[in-house]
């Protein structure tokens, strides 16, 4: 009876331990589950993200629109400068009244009322400058070629009169606007731009 009841201690213990020793194990192996090591993709394995392409204008006339807008603005069609000249290409009060432009406000908030004005003031300008530009283009004054972008853009930047009378002197007239810059450094900088577009008109108008 002894024997029996000590065989029976013993075999409970034995279970007892072998429960014990078997749930550590398993307690074990989720501890070293969590501390598995992660793979990350490396660069060469990810997809790289496209970019959006930004259309390039190039020497087109939006190349040349662009260009002189940066100049004048940065390309900001709300922008009035500290010399009053307002929007995009910074016309002054008296051009925009050539144009019966006369609310100020209703033109910084519209640009397409901006980039038709800019097409009108180059028309009328390629008219005012129609000889300079059938004599001089293509030629050189003071080691730079002459283009018709170039006169236009001066024209934009300085006034007609003031390109009109440096071509006619051949370069000898001296000007800078209120920035510096000198009339060959506009016929530098815009040259070679395709205003082939821009009609000469006597009397364009703004729609």
């Amino acid at each position: 009876m002894k024997k029996t009841i000590f065989f029976t201690i013993l075999l409970t213990i034995g279970v007892f331990i072998s429960s014990f020793t078997k749930d550590k194990k398993n307690v074990s192996s989720t501890i070293i589950s969590t501390n598995e090591i992660a793979f990350v993709p490396t660069e060469k394995e990810i997809s790289p993200i496209k970019k959006s392409v930004i259309p390039f204008v190039g020497k087109s006339f939006n190349g040349f629109k662009e260009a002189v807008a940066f100049r004048e603005s940065g390309g900001r069609y709300d922008i009035v400068s500290s010399f009053g000249y307002l929007g995009k290409y910074q016309f002054g009060e008296s051009t925009l009244k050539r144009f019966n432009i006369h609310d100020k406000e209703h033109f910084l908030e519209n640009p397409e009322l901006q980039e038709d004005t800019f097409m009108a003031y180059c028309s009328l300008n390629k008219w005012i400058l129609r000889k300079e530009i059938k004599k001089k283009v293509g030629k050189t004054i003071n080691g730079v070629l002459v283009t018709e972008s170039g006169i236009l853009a001066a024209a934009h930047l300085a006034g007609s009169g003031n390109i009109k009378e440096y071509l006619r002197t051949n370069g000898q007239y001296r000007f800078k606007d209120a920035f510096g810059s000198s009339m060959q450094h506009y016929l530098i900088k815009f040259a070679g731009y395709d205003t082939s577009i821009i009609e000469a008109e006597k009397n364009p108008t703004v729609l």
